[in-house]
């Protein structure tokens, strides 16, 4: 299976609070471990005009390392995130373009650590994520 075909598979059973905030899977690289995902977040996911609440920013982290891990090793069947250290770095904004990235730091059979952040337009980086996560084979 190619990387396209590996991302298409992942966006078909992504789950549907990612369309709500205007994510979509675009690249997997099973060999570095990595998953990218564009995110729009429409206004009404946000506070103070257009600053995204930050449990949406959690979770579209949580979601996207998520993602890395699913894409790196196919034999894992479910994951639920342990621990989730989220570092805001900056103001995340609705309705602008956002690139969140994720890669698998270290996997065992059992545990996935896990690292991600959040680009916005002008290239900054507004958050970062640390994450363990319980693998289900």
């Amino acid at each position: 299976m190619t990387n396209a075909e590996l991302a298409a598979e992942l966006n078909r059973h992504k789950p549907g609070f990612l369309d709500l905030l205007g994510g979509e899977l675009v690249a997997v690289d099973p060999e570095a471990r990595t998953c990218t995902f564009h995110f729009k977040v429409p206004l009404d996911y946000c506070h103070s005009g257009n600053v995204v609440q930050g449990g949406f920013v959690a979770a579209m982290l949580d979601a996207t390392v998520s993602h890395a891990a699913f894409a790196a090793d196919r034999t894992i069947k479910s994951l639920a995130t342990l621990e989730l250290t989220t570092h805001y770095t900056g103001v995340t904004r609705g309705e602008e373009p956002l690139i969140v990235t994720g890669q698998v730091h270290k996997m065992t059979y059992k545990t996935a650590f896990l690292d991600g952040e959040i680009i916005n337009a002008d290239g900054e980086i507004t958050a970062l994520v640390r994450a363990v996560a319980k693998l289900g084979r």
